[in-house]
C-alpha cells in the first residue's frame, strides 16, 4: 500500500501551517516520500554524475588534442595499468568514451533531468499534495541510486569498465574474450542499466498517473503548463520504449553468460572459431535504437517544456500557439517511435525501407520547427528580462536550431552513409541533444532554485556561466562538422598517422583547451549551487518571478503537502501575461464578467 498524500498532509501539517509531526533526518532527507526532496535527490545525484562524465571527456580530449604527449597526472590518477608514462592506453580510452556517453545520456540527462523536474513540478503545477504513489516515487530514486553504485563499481575493478561505446554493440559486447572492456565491466554495465530501466518505469508510471488523476479543481488538461505536458509525454515515451532496451540487454546477458546465440554467428576470436551460429548483431541494433532514438526525446522534451515556461514568464507575454505546442509535443512523441532505423543506414538495409525512414525522420523536423517558431514569436517584441534562466532558455533555442539543422543531413540516407561514424555525427547530436539539453536544465535550475531551496543563485556567476558555456560549446562542437565532412572518424585514439587529417591538428588542440575551460566553468556553477543553498540571498516573496502557475502560490519553503490550507482552484490557463493592462494574472484568479478566457 502506498502512502495517501491527503493523509500525509493531514498528519503533518495543520491548516495554520504549524508542523505537528517531526520526522527524523533519515525519513525526511534520505528515505523521503516528499516529491520535492526526491527531486533534489535526483538533481544532486545527477550533478555528481555530470562532473564524473564531464571529467572523462576532458581526459580523452587531452589525448585527442595532444596525441603522443605525456601528462604525468594521468598516471597519478589512473595508475600504470591504464595510463603508463602519462599516456592513455587505447583500451582505456575506449572505456572513457563508453562511460562518458552512458553517464551523460542515461544518468544525467534522463534521470537527473526528468527525475528532478517531473518530481518537483508535476504536483506543484497541477495542484496535488504529492505523487500518486509517494512510496513508488521513493523507490524510483533508490533504484537509480543502486544503478549508480553498480556503474560506479565498474570503474574500480581490475579489468576496468565496459568499453564498447555507449551503444554496446555485439559482437564486441557479447563475448567476454573480445577485449578487456568486454569482461566483468560489461556485465556490470548491463546490470546497472537494467536497474536504471526499473527506476525509469517506476517514475514514469507515477508521473502519468499523477497528471491524469490528481489535478486540482478547474485544472483541465488544456490549462496545464507546458512543463507538465512535456514531462507527461516524456514519461509515456519511457514507459513504452525502455522495456525494449531491457529485453535486448537480457538477451545480450544470455549470449555472454549462458551460451546462447541471439546476436552471434560465425565469429572467430584469436584464430579460434566460436560455436555460435544463427544469431544477428543487427537484431541488437534494432532493439537498442527502438529505445535509443526515443531516448533522444526523453532527454529533450522536458527541456522544451522548461524553456517554454521560462521564455513566457520572462518575456511577459503569453506563450504563442499553446495548442500548437501541445500538438507538436504529441507529434514528436509519436514520430520518435518510427525513426529508429535512421541510425542503421549503413547496415545493408533495403534502400526502399531506408527511404521510408528518411521520410519519417525529415517529418519530425516539422513539429520541431513549430516549437522553434513559437518560441521566437513569444520572444518577439516581448518585455524581456534577461535573467540567467532566460539567457539559458534563449541559448537552448539557438543550440536547438543550429544543431537540429544538421539533423537534416544525417537523416538523409545518401548523405548519412558518408557521414556515419564521423565527427559530423558527434557535432550534431552534442549540439542538439547534449549541450541544448544541459542549457534547458540550467534554465530550469536557475528559475526554480528559489522554490527548491528558498534562496537565489548568484546572478553574476550565472551570467559568467552562461556566456562562457555558450561560446565554448560552439567553439568545441561547430568545428567538428568540418572534420566530419573531411571524413575524420570518431572514437579513434590517435588520428595523426593520417596525412589527410593532420590539417586539423591545431583545431583539435583548440577544442581540447576550450573543453577544459568549459568544464572548469561547470565546476564554478556547482560551487554557486552548493554555496547558494546555505548562503544565497533569501527569497522574501512567494512569487519572485511574478509567474502565473500554482507552484508560486505555496509558501516560500513548502512543507510535505505543499499547501497549508485548501488546494487552490484554477480558473484560467497558465499564460495570462500582459492582458487587460495587467502584467500577470495568476491561474487562481477568477475570470472577470467581461473577460475573454483562453482555454
Amino acid at each position: 500500500m502506498h502512502a495517501n498524500p491527503e493523509a500525509i498532509m493531514a498528519h503533518e501539517v495543520q491548516h495554520d501551517g504549524h508542523h505537528v509531526h517531526h520526522q527524523s533526518f533519515i525519513t525526511k532527507y534520505i528515505f523521503s516520500q516528499d516529491h520535492k526532496t526526491i527531486g533534489k535527490q535526483f538533481l544532486i545525484t545527477g550533478m555528481i554524475w555530470a562532473i564524473i562524465g564531464g571529467l572523462f571527456s576532458v581526459l580523452f580530449r587531452l589525448q585527442l588534442g595532444f596525441p603522443g604527449e605525456s601528462f604525468p597526472i594521468l598516471e597519478t590518477v589512473f595508475g600504470k595499468t591504464w595510463a603508463p608514462g602519462g599516456t592513455i592506453k587505447p583500451e582505456f580510452y575506449y572505456a572513457l568514451i563508453t562511460m562518458h556517453g552512458t553517464i551523460l545520456v542515461f544518468f544525467v540527462l534522463t534521470a537527473g533531468l526528468s527525475g528532478t523536474f517531473a518530481n518537483l513540478l508535476i504536483p506543484l503545477q497541477i495542484g496535488a499534495r504529492d505523487m500518486a504513489s509517494p512510496f513508488l516515487n521513493m523507490l524510483s530514486y533508490w533504484f537509480f541510486f543502486l544503478a549508480s553504485v553498480v556503474m560506479m563499481s565498474s570503474l574500480f575493478i581490475q579489468t576496468g569498465p565496459a568499453a564498447g561505446g555507449w551503444t554496446v554493440y555485439p559482437p564486441l559486447s557479447a563475448l567476454h574474450d573480445a577485449s578487456i572492456g568486454s569482461e566483468l565491466g560489461m556485465d556490470l554495465w548491463i546490470v546497472s542499466i537494467a536497474l536504471f530501466v526499473v527506476s525509469t518505469l517506476m517514475g514514469g508510471l507515477n508521473y502519468i498517473s499523477t497528471v491524469l488523476n490528481m489535478r486540482t479543481k478547474g485544472m483541465s488538461m488544456t490549462r496545464l503548463p507546458l512543463t507538465v505536458w512535456a514531462v507527461f509525454f516524456t514519461a509515456m515515451i519511457g514507459v513504452l520504449s525502455f522495456p525494449v532496451l531491457l529485453s535486448g540487454l537480457i538477451l545480450l546477458f544470455f549470449d555472454r553468460n549462458l551460451g546462447t546465440s541471439f546476436y552471434l554467428s560465425d565469429i572467430v576470436v584469436n584464430g579460434q572459431i566460436m560455436p555460435n551460429e544463427g544469431g544477428s548483431a543487427i537484431l541488437f541494433q534494432h532493439l537498442f535504437w527502438f529505445l535509443g532514438h526515443p531516448e533522444v526525446y526523453i532527454v529533450i522534451l522536458p527541456t522544451m517544456g522548461i524553456v517554454s515556461e521560462v521564455i513566457s514568464v520572462n518575456s511577459r507575454k503569453p506563450i504563442f500557439g499553446y495548442m500548437a505546442m501541445i500538438g507538436s509535443l504529441f507529434a514528436i512523441t509519436t514520430l520518435s517511435f518510427l525513426v529508429w532505423a535512421h541510425h542503421m543506414f549503413v547496415t545493408g538495409m533495403n534502400p526502399l525501407l531506408g527511404s521510408f525512414f528518411v521520410l519519417l525522420t525529415l517529418l519530425i523536423a516539422v513539429p520541431s520547427a513549430i516549437k522553434t517558431f513559437n518560441w521566437l514569436t513569444t520572444l518577439w517584441r516581448g518585455n524581456i528580462r534577461f535573467t540567467p534562466a532566460m539567457l539559458f532558455a534563449i541559448g537552448f533555442v539557438s543550440l536547438f536550431i543550429s544543431g537540429g539543422l544538421t539533423g537534416i543531413y544525417v537523416g538523409n540516407s545518401t548523405l548519412d552513409i558518408q557521414l556515419h561514424d564521423t565527427m559530423f555525427v558527434i557535432a550534431h547530436f552534442h549540439l542538439v541533444m547534449g549541450v541544448a539539453a544541459f542549457f534547458g536544465m540550467f534554465s530550469g535550475i536557475y528559475h526554480w532554485f528559489p522554490k527548491m531551496f528558498g534562496r537565489y543563485l548568484n546572478p553574476t556567476l550565472g551570467y559568467i556561466h552562461f556566456w562562457v558555456t555558450l561560446v565554448g560549446a560552439y567553439l568545441i562542437f561547430w568545428p567538428m562538422h568540418y572534420e566530419g565532412l573531411a571524413g575524420m572518424p570518431r572514437r579513434y585514439l590517435d588520428k595523426s598517422p593520417w596525412v589527410s587529417f593532420n590539417q586539423f591538428g591545431e583545431l583539435d588542440r583548440m577544442i581540447s583547451i576550450v573543453a577544459i575551460i568549459v568544464f572548469a566553468m561547470q565546476l564554478m556553477f556547482v560551487f554557486n549551487f552548493i554555496y547558494s543553498i546555505f548562503k544565497g540571498r533569501k527569497v522574501t516573496t512567494q512569487n519572485p518571478w511574478k509567474a502565473n502557475t500554482l507552484e508560486w502560490t505555496t509558501p516560500i519553503r513548502p512543507g510535505h503537502g505543499n499547501w497549508p490550507g485548501e488546494i487552490p482552484e484554477v480558473h484560467r490557463w497558465a499564460y495570462d501575461y500582459s492582458k487587460d493592462g495587467r502584467d500577470f494574472i495568476p491561474q487562481t484568479e477568477p475570470v472577470g464578467a467581461n473577460e475573454k478566457i483562453e482555454h
